[in-house]
């Protein structure tokens, strides 16, 4: 038993789709094997959109979710080259429960309300490929990852109910990979006991593959990307990246920590628990080894560098100068935990505490409306933090050269920095 992952890029046109379909006959056809699939393309971003104009302008939001109806549409007439009346039918399910929420007048909080609109990006890519492999011959089923995944009602970071999870997961797939029927389904998503949406976090669908695999105790997980593996750095940023053949679950633990794209942070925990290892392979060239995770010793690993832009430090000082003690703290903890403000370095002095975190005006300007009275904030935005694993002291000059940094600190074989670009000096002949 095997779990497939493949991402939206993947899926972006309907050439993509039928290449995901190549890998899955090539890769996964000898095996019983469940499929999770994300929303196409950008089609989370333009979700998005339809949140925010609901908010300011109804029509608006109606406008912009039609447009997401119609490109659904050409994709799909492009790819059966007709539109599938029970498939049509399927979708049409999804898009209607948008527009109630659309349409609803009474009072709901913003995560609530994103995480009922957003998910309807995965419901509809996952229908889209259950009817293609049915389409190809391929016994398939199609499974709303909402029915067997429970969370609590953290609106827009759903938290795993693992008891519940597991056993629903295993009641109603395993009889039908018994049958040698296909599973698709969809990432990033799950539902209350109520029965309400709850997305998993941003990329989440990385997650959802694991707790499939978790409660399924398969073989293996592979996450289909549109690069080699885990590489050493971003190859959009950084020059003479490599690719990582092998990782253990602690690294690769430490580097989604730290930032790195590649693999949802919460991914490898339910891998490790089960010793399920991971692939991480390109759909681009799938013949590739990719890298490969798992419980074996750490290897020497090259530097490794994370950078995670759109940051701010934030910080934060007592209004009478007193001491920044246990309890003030305590308070901001537990408000980092309630607004979902993670974390990603701090420092604390007598009077002052900084952090550093994601710049998300919306969840910082909740933040400082329950502290205003209390402490005096200041907010540095524009910011990048470079986490820097098995570094060399002779790369770290190159590496930041042309940046001011605010915030640094060491641990072991870690380096981070807080740095803000700076705008180079140009000197002026003076004239006489």
């Amino acid at each position: 038993m095997k779990v497939f992952k493949f991402g939206g890029a993947s899926a972006k046109d309907p050439e993509g789709l039928k290449n995901i379909t190549e890998i899955i006959k090539t890769y996964g056809a000898s095996d019983s094997l469940v499929v999770v699939i994300s929303a196409i393309g950008k089609t989370t971003n333009a979700l998005e959109d339809v949140v925010h104009a609901k908010i300011q302008d109804k029509n608006k939001a109606f406008e912009l979710l039609l447009k997401i109806r119609q490109s659904h549409e050409n994709y799909i007439q492009n790819l059966f080259l007709e539109l599938p009346e029970l498939l049509m039918e399927d979708i049409n399910e999804h898009f209607v429960e948008v527009e109630w929420i659309i349409e609803e007048d009474r009072e709901m909080s913003y995560d609530y309300m994103y995480d009922q609109i957003v998910s309807i990006g995965e419901l509809i890519s996952s229908r889209i490929l259950y009817h293609w492999l049915l389409s190809i011959d391929i016994k398939a089923a199609w499974i709303d990852a909402r029915e067997i995944i429970r969370t609590d009602d953290t609106w827009r970071e759903g938290r795993i109910q693992w008891n519940v999870t597991n056993q629903q997961i295993q009641d109603a797939l395993i009889p039908l990979l018994n049958e040698g029927k296909m599973i698709v389904t969809q990432g990033f998503i799950g539902s209350t006991m109520e029965n309400n949406t709850v997305t998993l976090g941003r990329e989440g669908s990385d997650y959802t593959a694991a707790i499939l695999s978790s409660a399924l105790a398969v073989k293996s997980m592979t996450i289909w990307k549109d690069v080699p593996g885990v590489l050493t750095g971003d190859p959009k940023t950084f020059e003479n990246v490599t690719k990582l053949d092998r990782l253990s679950y602690t690294e690769a633990i430490e580097m989604t920590y730290y930032g790195a794209k590649v693999i949802h942070p919460k991914t490898i925990q339910p891998l490790e628990n089960a010793q399920i290892p991971l692939y991480v392979k390109s759909f681009i060239h799938p013949t590739q080894s990719g890298t490969y995770i798992s419980g074996d010793p750490d290897p020497e690993y090259p530097p490794i560098v994370v950078l995670e832009p759109n940051q701010a430090l934030v910080h934060f000082s007592s209004k009478d100068l007193s001491f920044i003690a246990e309890y003030h703290l305590a308070k901001l903890f537990s408000l980092f935990d309630r607004f979902r403000i993670r974390v990603n370095m701090m420092r604390n002095t007598a009077i002052s505490f900084t952090i550093c975190t994601q710049h998300d005006e919306f969840k910082l300007n909740q933040l400082f409306e329950e502290l205003h009275d209390e402490f005096r904030i200041v907010v540095d935005p524009e910011l990048e933090l470079y986490t820097i694993r098995h570094y060399n002291e002779y790369m770290l000059p190159e590496l930041f050269k042309g940046k001011l940094i605010l915030l640094e600190e060491k641990i072991r074989n870690t380096v981070q920095r807080v740095v803000k670009t700076t705008a180079p000096i140009v000197h002026k002949n003076k004239t006489t």
